[in-house]
């Protein structure tokens, strides 16, 4: 099987799983969609990261919830794409497409992190180390439900530097909750995701980008939603 089916196949485990067992099958034009996300650099992890936003904000909305297509998820999985070409610093690798998902407003994306640290600390998955920090995250974001509506100028600057510090804080515990052998498996698998820049970079760069490559993909691990915003 070619790296290219693969990766497609392993897409299409990944959305099965996300959409309750329920398979939509990648094929003809969904299948040279995920096709294109592979040939345009997207790693694998990156790609599923994309297609858990999708799923995470229909599931968001009331009533009977419909699987969700492939084909809807482009737009979430390049955004993910553009935002690990940032967070791990080099340059050299774009999306083939600008990303244009639709914009959340505060209140909807505090909504969506609570939810998902709710779902989280329900599923088993997160280690119990992380527990009291997941209790304490979600009750500061229940906090700012009400202010975040209607927070303009220096008041929302604020909220949203409180989100910021609020990441940090539950990035820094949940690195410091996983295993010494799930951290060392992490980060092996974030030096293989970013090893294509290794030449390009000077040591501190490298460092840098190794540091938030095994963060994030501490993060893809446990399940953590991204409590900051831009």
């Amino acid at each position: 099987m070619s790296d290219a089916h693969a990766y497609c196949r392993a897409v299409e485990t990944h959305l099965c799983r996300r959409n309750g067992g329920h398979l939509i099958r990648v094929v003809g034009p969904a299948f040279d969609l995920v096709k294109g996300w592979a040939e345009a650099g997207i790693p694998l992890a990156v790609a599923c990261a994309g297609l858990d936003r999708m799923v995470d904000r229909a599931q968001l909305k009331p009533g009977r919830h419909r699987p969700i297509r492939i084909e809807f998820c482009d737009a979430d999985v390049r955004a993910a794409h553009d935002e690990w070409v940032r967070a791990i610093g080099p340059g050299g690798t774009e999306s083939a497409a600008p990303a244009t998902p639709r914009r959340l407003s505060l209140t909807q994306h505090i909504e969506r992190a609570v939810a998902q640290l709710t779902a989280l600390r329900g599923s088993g998955r997160a280690p119990a180390a992380l527990e009291p920090v997941l209790v304490s995250t979600i009750e500061v974001l229940d906090g700012h439900r009400a202010a975040a509506s209607t927070a303009r100028g220096a008041a929302r600057v604020a909220l949203i530097t409180q989100l910021h510090d609020l990441d940090l804080g539950l990035r820094g515990a949940a690195q410091a909750a996983v295993s010494d052998a799930d951290r060392a498996a992490i980060r092996r698998e974030a030096e293989a995701e970013i090893a294509d820049f290794r030449q390009r970079l000077a040591a501190p760069q490298w460092d840098a980008a190794l540091a938030a490559a095994t963060a994030r993909l501490v993060r893809l691990r446990l399940g953590l939603p991204v409590v900051a915003v831009d």
